[in-house]
């Protein structure tokens, strides 16, 4: 493995970190997010500083936060110009010891599968968060979780991929950290 991709797996921010990552302590009590802001939320705590997107219904949200929080965190957030461009953009983020992600859906997910072969083959950790709908275009948005099987079984080479599914926001934030 390269020197600055070991990077990619250190573990969690320090305390310090964390305290300035999250502007301070939260009282106690309920808060309400979104699965998007969950998202983004349990990234950053978890050390990811770039983004590299491309606008896709539903996955645009999670996009949309990243480019308000990254700089807020010193990160960084690109639109790139397509799906493919943005799995490979990942890439090259962690090969340069950078904690990485992006997110998609359905179609956006397909164009991804050869740079997801390639970091599988590689070894190069990113991640890609892949936000459900259904089948084949149908003129309308709908959501479900078809693109799971997708997401694990549907890349080349047959290498070992992590995919989860969560049930919930809290999950969401928990599986992205």
């Amino acid at each position: 493995m390269s020197s600055p991709n070991h990077l990619s797996f250190e573990p969690l921010l320090s305390e310090q970190e964390i305290k300035k990552t999250l502007r301070g302590p939260l009282p106690p009590g309920d808060y309400y997010l979104f699965g998007s802001d969950a998202c983004v939320e349990g990234a950053i705590l978890a050390g990811c500083r770039y983004y590299a997107g491309y606008p896709i219904t539903p996955a645009s949200e999670i996009m949309e936060k990243a480019a308000q929080r990254l700089p807020q965190v010193g990160g960084r957030f690109i639109q790139m110009e397509d799906e493919i461009a943005s799995a490979c953009s990942l890439i090259g983020a962690s090969w340069a010891g950078v904690k990485a992600m992006t997110a998609t859906s359905g179609p956006g997910f397909s164009l991804m599968m050869e740079a997801v072969s390639f970091a599988i083959m590689s070894e190069t950790p990113f991640l890609i968060v892949n936000v459900q709908r259904p089948g084949p275009g149908q003129g309308y948005i709908t959501s479900s979780q078809e693109d799971v099987m997708q997401a694990r079984w549907g890349h080349h080479g047959g290498g070992p991929l992590i995919a989860l599914a969560p049930a919930s926001v809290q999950e969401m934030f928990d599986f992205t950290i």
